[in-house]
């Protein structure tokens, strides 16, 4: 088989939209005056929705920039998570309002609110589009780097900027949501878009938008993943900050080792889930005697989700591999097809790797016993949490 048609099949789910020009943003240092620039300039509408709108400076000055659209008439649509955003400050919440504003929040906390699987359904998703125009997808949470705790690096994470004909279907998507999400809570719905879209169509590359929903697009993120995994000739690496993959995942990452594909994954080594941490590690002695490289990051947060498969496929978004990402949260990736982003996302990449020696498999079959039950109590408790959900098999 060709190369070409190799990653034909890879894209096959979900065709990928040429013309573009994508940028990779890498951490806050990156995406906050990138962001905060966009709404500076916008003429006609931002929407923006974020699963973290934190309290700190970072996440201030992206508030000001909406106070600032809002105030010359930008329509701003702010849409936060309720458990993720629950303490968004009501006073940056009243200023946004007083300029003009919409905020909503997705699946807010009620009054009295106990835990139900269902509750797990989170607007997980980072996302933002400046008069269809620009848009931003990733990982990054509007708060600040180091935060909430200092680390000698800052937290790793990707976003890109996306320019071009793909806008269309970001821009309708996020429309979309935000129209359901009214609806559920009784507010005006939004009238006709009355925006003219002007994007670039000279970019070189192709790229799609893939989301995860609980309608349609339940699995549309991991069928992305598993073709890539499947079909990997060369190299597959990832970096995930939750990773806590089905059978079928483990299955192919294990085949492509097997069969020659070097595998490598950057996993968190500093975690602020210690319980999803341990279940996590329940995985590794089994991908480790299959010839899996597994790499831990201790010098920062590690939240990045993005992958780079043959230097050619490479994605870019919110998704985690675990089942909290994969079976309940609404999720967006950017599925990039093309060598230049993926040699820079890779590029960007290394010095990760470089600082998070290889775990060594003789070392972790050696761990102490309690080490090894504790990890497998924890992967028990976490099936069964998607068992009460109900949401399908775990892949």
């Amino acid at each position: 088989m060709t190369r070409r048609n190799v990653w034909r099949r890879v894209f096959r789910s979900v065709e990928p939209v040429p013309g573009n020009r994508v940028r990779l943003l890498a951490g806050g240092a990156d995406f906050f005056p990138a962001l905060i620039a966009a709404c500076d300039a916008a003429r006609a509408e931002i929407h923006l929705e974020t699963y973290i709108f934190n309290t700190d400076a970072t996440a201030g000055a992206v508030c000001d920039a909406l106070v600032r659209a809002a105030r010359r008439g930008v329509r701003v649509r702010l849409l936060i998570d309720g458990i993720g955003a629950r303490d968004f400050p009501a006073d940056w919440r009243i200023r946004l309002e007083q300029a003009g504003a919409i905020v909503l929040v997705y699946r807010p906390l009620l009054a009295g609110w106990h835990f139900k699987p269902a509750s797990l359904r989170r607007l997980h998703r980072k996302v933002a589009v400046i008069d269809a125009s620009v848009a931003f997808v990733g990982g990054i949470n509007l708060i600040d780097d180091h935060e909430p705790v200092r680390l000698p690096w800052p937290r790793l994470d990707f976003t890109v900027e996306v320019r071009g004909p793909l806008l269309a279907d970001i821009h309708a998507n996020v429309r979309r949501l935000w129209r359901l999400v009214a609806l559920t809570q009784f507010k005006r719905p939004l009238p006709d878009a009355s925006i003219e879209p002007a994007w670039p169509t000279d970019g070189h590359v192709r790229a799609a938008f893939v989301v995860r929903d609980n309608v349609a697009h339940r699995r549309d993120i991991e069928r992305g993943y598993l073709a890539a995994l499947a079909l990997a000739q060369r190299e597959i690496v990832i970096a995930n900050a939750y990773f806590l993959p089905g059978r079928r995942f483990r299955t192919l990452l294990k085949k492509a080792a097997a069969r020659g594909v070097r595998v490598r994954l950057l996993l968190q080594g500093h975690t602020d889930h210690p319980f999803f941490l341990a279940a996590a590690r329940a995985l590794y002695r089994d991908l480790l005697s299959a010839g899996v490289e597994l790499h831990e990051h201790h010098l920062s947060e590690l939240h990045a989700k993005v992958a780079v498969v043959d230097g050619q496929w490479a994605t870019v978004g919110s998704s985690n591999i675990d089942p909290l990402s994969l079976l309940m949260a609404r999720e967006a990736n950017i599925v990039i097809d093309d060598t230049a982003l993926a040699s820079e996302l890779l590029n960007r990449l290394e010095p990760a790797f470089a600082t998070a020696p290889a775990l060594d498999p003789d070392d972790w079959q050696r761990r102490p016993w309690p080490h090894r039950v504790l990890s497998w109590l924890a992967y028990g408790v976490v099936r069964g949490i998607v068992g009460l959900v109900g949401s399908g098999r775990w892949a």
